[in-house]
């Protein structure tokens, strides 16, 4: 299961259905369709992303994106069967049955009871070109998914004679990138199992509300002087004062601005060399996603960052407390920091990025939109990160739910923002090999420093692979030129 651009998604045409949710006891705001709602609020991250949005819209500059998964079942499809499927999978998941609403400066977060909801099934229109059809999913998704609107996700499928191609796409308000293997995993398993006749049979899935409200009541009362708040201090204060680690690298951005996205995505490294490269990351006592982080801070300092690596991680939260099989936020931002300097060796940068990582989770349980409300009051009341952020992503998909069947599924997620102030990168191993997938500010500087960058990545995951260390210098001309620089400054030509 790969994450990459859905303009790059092959998939075949054919007739496009979709499935709409309804409440049957009336619109989503009649309370008689609701469960009970008393004491139930977003999360941390929900209520940031709700007011983001909020905000966006009334200064008529709205900040949209979705996360999508789509998956293939073999066959002619039984809609009855996938019918059943996904309604069973809406109503398994809490949180993909609420609607957000601003209660006393609070987002509460309002369930419909299950047994209230309904698939409607629509026909839609037949394609027949891959284009078109991508064309057509991709504004479909951009249209339909709004964090102020309810429903906060749209499904679909695509049929054809011996084969279809299922998709969800969902507002982020309501699930990570971790959601989507699960997504595929329970989906898949109910429509086989509802077409041998038999009962869906999936483990216990918690509700991410009650997550949400238990991280609420260890959290909501800290203030600034909170001893937990610690790692953070010493974080800050390392870096200058400034709450976000920056992206060291010139992307020609200026302050206060948002900028069109590109979103791209390209093989760092084939099954068999994700396997030796494993196998380098193992005898220096590391793992595969320390050997890749420690690969982009060498690449970083060579094109003339700093030697101490400083960014922002996401963790996953749900194996902390028994949330595996559950949808929704479940991810903690923290800091990461670990000295990546000149003339240390693949095993000593393994050893910095082992310690950082221990350091890092040694105090994860602190929420990361609490973090930034008490220490940077100043970006916490901003729509946007205040400048490019440094930023880190590393799945191993092989080991989510499903994944020995996802050669069979075909499983692929897709993330899109409309727009960006700066430069994330998402890395996920598969059967298949190390993959990376980057969204970066649509500027000349930041092409020719992304393009730069993923040939230099590709280059020392290769050479980690081969002789498990870092063998030779970057053999690609570094741009070396300080933040700030002027954009046509020292930069290499980009590749044709």
């Amino acid at each position: 299961m790969r994450q990459f651009p859905l303009e790059m998604h092959h998939m075949a045409p054919g007739q496009v259905v979709e499935w709409r949710l309804r409440c049957t006891a009336g619109a989503a705001a009649d309370a008689d369709g609701r469960g009970d709602a008393a004491g139930r609020r977003a999360s941390f991250n929900q209520d940031k992303h709700f007011t983001v949005a909020e905000e966006s819209r009334g200064a008529d500059d709205p900040v949209a994106s979705w996360i999508a998964v789509t998956f293939e079942v073999a066959g002619v499809m039984d809609e009855q069967a996938l019918t059943h499927a996904l309604l069973a999978f809406v109503r398994r998941h809490e949180v993909l049955r609420c609607e957000f609403r601003r209660l006393a400066g609070e987002l509460a977060c309002e369930p419909i009871t299950a047994d209230q909801l309904v698939l409607d099934t629509v026909p839609v229109e037949t394609f027949d070109s891959s284009e078109a059809l991508r064309g057509f999913l991709s504004e479909r998704f951009k249209r339909n998914i709004d964090t102020l609107s309810w429903p906060l996700f749209t499904m679909g499928a695509v049929l054809r004679e011996d084969s279809s191609t299922v998709y969800l796409a969902f507002d982020h308000i309501v699930c990570d990138g971790l959601s989507m293997p699960i997504v595929v995993h329970e989906v898949q398993n109910a429509y086989e199992a509802l077409r041998r006749g038999e009962e869906v049979d999936l483990p216990p899935a918690p509700s991410y509300l009650d997550f949400a409200e238990e991280q609420r009541r260890r959290y909501l009362s800290i203030d600034a002087e909170d001893e937990r708040l610690g790692h953070w201090k010493r974080f800050i204060a390392r870096g200058g004062g400034e709450f976000f680690p920056r992206f060291p690298l010139e992307l020609g951005v200026e302050p206060d601005r948002m900028y069109p996205i590109v979103n791209e995505a390209s093989p760092l490294l084939d099954a068999a060399e994700a396997e030796v490269f494993e196998k380098a990351c193992r005898a220096v006592d590391g793992k595969p996603f320390m050997g890749v982080l420690a690969a982009v801070a060498v690449c970083l300092r060579e094109a003339g960052g700093p030697g101490v690596y400083r960014g922002f991680m996401p963790v996953n939260e749900r194996g902390r407390a028994g949330w595996a099989n559950s949808v929704g936020w479940f991810v903690n931002t923290m800091p990461i920091e670990f000295d990546a300097s000149p003339g240390r060796d693949f095993a000593q940068v393994m050893a910095a990025v082992r310690a950082g990582f221990g350091e890092m989770m040694s105090h994860v349980d602190v929420p990361f939109v609490r973090a930034w409300e008490l220490l940077a009051p100043v970006e916490f009341a901003a729509r946007s990160w205040p400048y490019p952020v440094n930023f880190f992503s590393y799945i191993d998909i092989r080991k989510c739910p499903g994944a020995d069947r996802h050669e069979e599924w075909q499983p692929t997620s897709h993330v899109w923002s409309a727009r960006a102030n700066g430069a994330c990168s998402w890395f996920q191993r598969d059967s298949d090999g190390l993959h990376m997938n980057s969204i970066y500010v649509d500027t000349d500087a930041a092409r020719r420093t992304m393009d730069y960058f993923q040939e230099a990545l590709r280059g020392t995951v290769r050479e980690i692979a081969r002789h498990g260390a870092f063998r030779r210098p970057i053999a690609l001309a570094s741009p070396r030129r300080p933040l700030g620089a002027p954009v046509d400054a020292a930069v290499p030509a980009p590749r044709s």
